[in-house]
């Protein structure tokens, strides 16, 4: 009796797993229809339509930026009259939050501003230099990233 009960679970389980149900052969989970697939063309692409040309902070630009880990998203070009533009996003700060999900990479990039663009209003947190001669150094910034102006 117990190996026939195990015996059916794992089937039940394997049954599950696979992604059918016992009733018709529908899928039970759909992982696929749920996972986002962001090449860094396309989170460079969404970055131009948001208004940043950006790229992955690299060793070098940790280096360059004087940065504790190569992390986030670094902002080489803002494009005027752009939501980035309007919202204050400045050359050389680094993107680390869009809407409360951290930035590590391009790929977290593209997901994020993907969704935050299909929204009127987000939030957008960078590392910002501070100006030249302030001892102070980087800054973090929150940015309110409103409607797309006309």
């Amino acid at each position: 009796m117990t190996i026939s009960f195990r015996f059916g679970r794992s089937l039940f389980l394997a049954i599950c797993l696979s992604g059918f149900t016992m009733a018709g052969g529908a899928p039970a989970v759909s992982w696929a229809a749920d996972a986002v697939v962001m090449t860094e063309d396309e989170a460079v692409r969404l970055g131009e339509e948001f208004g940043v040309m950006v790229g992955s902070v690299d060793e070098d630009i940790r280096k360059e930026l004087k940065l504790q880990e190569a992390k986030g998203v670094a902002v080489f070009e803002v494009i005027g009259n752009s939501r980035a533009d309007y919202a204050g996003i400045k050359v050389r700060s680094v993107i680390k939050e869009i809407d409360k999900t951290e930035i590590r990479n391009m790929t977290d990039f593209g997901i994020a501003i993907k969704k935050a663009m299909k929204e009127c209003n987000f939030t957008l947190g960078t590392y910002e230099p501070a100006d030249p001669g302030d001892p102070v150094g980087w800054g973090v910034n929150f940015h309110f990233v409103g409607c797309k102006r006309d």
